[in-house]
């Protein structure tokens, strides 16, 4: 998130935060038009994009609408936007997209105009063993022809000041694999700048962290160009979606634990558990659960 001159906010700050700032709702509406659907179909090497009117979407994939396009002279030097919708009042402030979880009363349909209300829900200051940190909650609600489509919450997580949380001297090593394991679901998946470049495109994401070597290296402290949380969860979404297409995704339940980094050898893998939901996670040779989810389905 942007830098400032301002020194980091301390506890107290975070407190009183998290006590007084009520950022009023945002109400957006997007036409929904197919065309970026299509393009994260080609994006993810999907066998047949859709791109044509009346088509639902998929689970999460409203992420490609209702997008924000602040002034180029807004943004701060990292790419993000210095002030906006439901952005804490804090210095030095830095992001973290932790996780989140949505409701499918029925998907939002391609071609027809949709609306989005937004609002903070939560807010709630918390030490941790890597500083003081502010959690914030979104809520949408998304309506398509006055009917209430989806229900969703984002847990987003801010620190004041400080070096990004990367392990000292965390190398970078594209050539090892995830071990194997018995899941029944399992889609091999690595990554690339050309990928991550399209992506930060269609989802209006201009963090530098994510396309600009230099900056995610020699700034940020990473070992690499960092895979966008979304991403991950868009990917472990597709294993259902692929192996049972018929199933209509109902309630999923998501959370982000530790960055991928561009080139690593991935596996999506999971499978169905004895309740009829499954259980999903991002592999690699660092970490088992790079991200996870609990899907339900309708």
């Amino acid at each position: 998130m942007p830098r400032s001159d301002s020194a980091p906010a301390d506890f107290a700050v975070l407190q009183e935060t998290a006590r007084t700032w009520r950022p009023d709702e945002v109400r957006t509406t997007d036409t929904l038009d197919p065309a970026p659907a299509a393009a994260l179909s080609a994006v993810l090497d999907l066998p047949a994009p859709a791109a044509a009117d009346g088509d639902p979407l998929p689970a999460l994939w409203h992420w490609l609408y209702f997008l924000s396009w602040p002034r180029h002279t807004e943004l701060g030097p990292d790419g993000h936007p210095r002030d906006g919708r439901f952005l804490p009042p804090l210095p030095e402030r830095r992001r973290m997209f932790a996780g989140g979880r949505l409701e499918v009363a029925s998907p939002l349909t391609t071609g027809r105009p949709a609306e989005q209300l937004s609002r903070v829900s939560r807010v709630v200051p918390k030490r941790g063993r890597s500083g003081d940190l502010l959690f914030v909650t979104v809520r949408s609600e998304y309506r398509q022809d006055g009917r209430l489509c989806l229900t969703e919450e984002q847990d987003l997580v801010y620190r004041s000041g400080g070096p990004a949380p990367v392990p000292a001297a965390l190398p970078a090593d594209t050539g090892s694999g995830p071990p194997a394991d018995a899941s029944p679901w399992q889609q091999e998946w690595r990554t690339d700048p050309t990928l991550l470049f399209r992506f930060s495109a269609l989802t209006a994401n201009a963090h530098r962290i994510h396309y600009d070597t230099p900056y995610a290296t020699g700034i940020e402290g990473y070992p690499g160009l960092v895979v966008h949380g979304p991403l991950l969860v868009l990917a472990m979404l597709e294993l259902p979606r692929r192996r049972q297409p018929a199933r209509r995704l109902r309630t999923l339940s998501y959370r982000l634990r530790k960055p991928v980094f561009c080139g690593e050898r991935l596996l999506a893998r999971g499978g169905p558990e004895a309740d009829g939901s499954a259980r999903l996670r991002i592999a690699s040779h660092r970490e088992e659960a790079h991200a996870g989810a609990d899907v339900a389905f309708a």
